[in-house]
């Protein structure tokens, strides 16, 4: 089987959360190794070497090869904890590998031709990543590195599913056996800019040119009140005519 990295590690003999403080205070890393038809078995790493490994994205998806004093052990990772505040290494989990039984493990998915797809290229689509990495089967020895997808050929509004990954003999995917075949990709138009919530009820508020500005103090019109206060306004403008009138005739009489 091929090993992609290669370090060592010491037995722990101490466990519990003190004794690992005390690790991590000189440098150390504890980890896990379990599986294999093996009891797990407690490790210690150095945090300087996995620092220089965990930006390697083959680091998560290959098989190593750890050196527990003069026995070497192939596994591969299934788990690194980070401290949420540093750059550091809080421990690590470690599954054994053997040749004759398959393993589980993410692999990442390489999208290639992006930029010269049809989609993309003449019908100015925008690529959207739904899964940029999925979990495989395999043996040891069918491993790949990472899983290849070509969008050369998708058009505007294709969408690609994880039954279109292009799968290394022996290799399966392990939510397609369950019967979910999840969007991978796809190319779709870009969405229109939607005004800003803050201009926009500016601009309505600003009368439409020729129009008439509403009164100091009146009531914005369908106000709670607005209709009354119309139809009260009729009557009193002909009250107002009528005394007018009457006191036109009185000066007539005279």
């Amino acid at each position: 089987m091929k090993v992609s990295f290669e370090f060592g590690a010491d037995r722990r003999d101490k466990q519990g959360k003190s004794a690992s403080r005390r690790l991590r205070h000189t440098g150390k890393v504890p980890a896990i190794l379990y599986g294999g038809g093996e009891p797990p078995q407690a490790l210690v790493l150095d945090q300087q070497n996995l620092l220089t490994m965990i930006g390697n994205e083959k680091f998560y998806s290959s098989i190593v090869r750890l050196k527990i004093e003069n026995k070497a052990q192939a596994a591969i990772v299934k788990d690194v904890h980070m401290h949420p505040a540093r750059s550091a290494v809080v421990h690590v989990d470690l599954q054994r590998v053997l040749e004759n039984e398959k393993i589980r493990i993410r692999l990442p998915i390489h999208f290639r031709n992006e930029a010269i797809s049809p989609g993309v290229k003449t019908q100015g689509g925008v690529v959207s990543h739904m899964e940029t990495d999925v979990e495989v089967s395999c043996l040891p020895n069918d491993l790949p590195e990472y899983l290849e997808f070509d969008l050369g050929e998708m058009n505007l509004n294709d969408t690609k599913f994880l039954a279109d990954i292009p799968l290394p003999a022996g290799v399966v995917i392990t939510d397609l056996v369950h019967g979910k075949n999840r969007p991978v990709v796809s190319i779709h138009s870009p969405r229109a800019e939607e005004p800003e919530p803050v201009a926009a009820e500016a601009a309505a508020a600003v009368p439409a040119e020729g129009a008439a500005a509403p009164a100091a103090g009146a009531a914005p019109a369908g106000a709670a009140g607005g209709a009354p206060a119309a139809a009260g306004a009729a009557p009193a403008a002909a009250a107002e005519t009528k005394k007018e009138g009457g006191a036109a005739k009185k000066e007539g009489k005279k």
